[in-house]
């Protein structure tokens, strides 16, 4: 749901005495059944086919750090047991092997599925459920906590510093970043603040420039892979939906003073004349 899980765990991490350690994430989403148990408790030279050497998993590349399981409620009932053995008893085994390895990591698990109507429908044992809730953190979305909005600016501002030079919002900007209910959540504000980065390095940015970003973004959703899976996907056509919205955007922030508008999209007052016409003609 991007609303942060991952953010906050790390910061956990950070903020305890295992910072020294390996902040590891697992997708636990992203893998079949045999590759999450091959993945997550590692597996001897020959365990399988394909298995030319032997390799640890996540829990001893941990270490003594911290292992976030994102998306837990994805985890394969079948793996479950071999998980709770490890929250209960610190112990796992590589695939292949006969005795016991121990787990050291701190286990943080994510998920934004309701875990408990997935224990009613038998896809998630209840004593896993009840090893991982000792202590639960609700991150609600970013519309709910838009004091956030400032402080995770800055914190990618700050992650991002290395690859290009921060830019800065003016006191407009500001306040409409504070303001601006960021649908996507985290994952929303993080391209934007790397695509601001990318277009104005270095600069201050102001409310033009930043209304532009906002209205023009987008996310790749559950709507547009059913679009490319369904078939008759016309990249042109999403392609002028797109160019439609930047200039409906810049349009409104000019209240319609087509030269202006064509100052803020970085065109000619013919160019954009022209597009216009195009986009109008392809609508009749």
């Amino acid at each position: 749901s991007g609303t942060g899980k991952e953010l906050v765990a790390e910061m956990l991490h950070m903020k305890s005495a295992r910072r020294q350690h390996p902040f590891l994430t697992m997708n636990c989403a992203a893998f079949t059944p045999d590759l999450l148990e091959a993945q997550l408790f590692g597996h001897t030279k020959g365990a399988f086919t394909g298995a030319i050497t032997a390799k640890p998993g996540f829990f001893e590349d941990a270490g003594e750090g911290t292992l976030l399981l994102d998306e837990i409620g994805e985890f394969p009932l079948e793996l479950q047991p071999k998980l709770l053995r490890v929250l209960e008893n610190g112990e796992y085994y590589r695939i292949g092997e006969t005795r016991p390895r121990n787990a050291a990591a701190r286990i943080i698990a994510a998920t934004n599925r309701d875990l408990l109507e997935e224990i009613r429908a038998g896809r998630f044992r209840h004593d896993v459920y009840h090893r991982l809730s000792v202590l639960t953190i609700d991150v609600p979305p970013l519309r709910d906590r838009r004091d956030d909005n400032l402080r995770l600016l800055e914190h990618f501002r700050t992650l991002y510093a290395s690859k290009v030079t921060p830019f800065s919002l003016d006191q407009p900007g500001e306040e409409r970043w504070r303001s601006y209910t960021f649908p996507g959540n985290v994952r929303e504000l993080r391209n934007i603040v790397i695509r601001l980065g990318a277009k104005y390095p270095g600069r201050q940015v102001g409310l033009t420039e930043l209304e532009l970003e906002l209205d023009g973004q987008s996310e790749v959703d559950e709507q547009t892979l059913r679009q490319l899976n369904g078939g008759g996907f016309r990249l042109d056509e999403i392609l002028d939906s797109w160019e439609q919205r930047y200039i409906n955007a810049a349009l409104k922030l000019s209240n319609g003073n087509l030269s202006e508008a064509a100052r803020l999209l970085g065109v000619n007052r013919t160019t954009l004349y022209s597009k216009i016409q195009r986009l109008s003609d392809g609508d009749e």
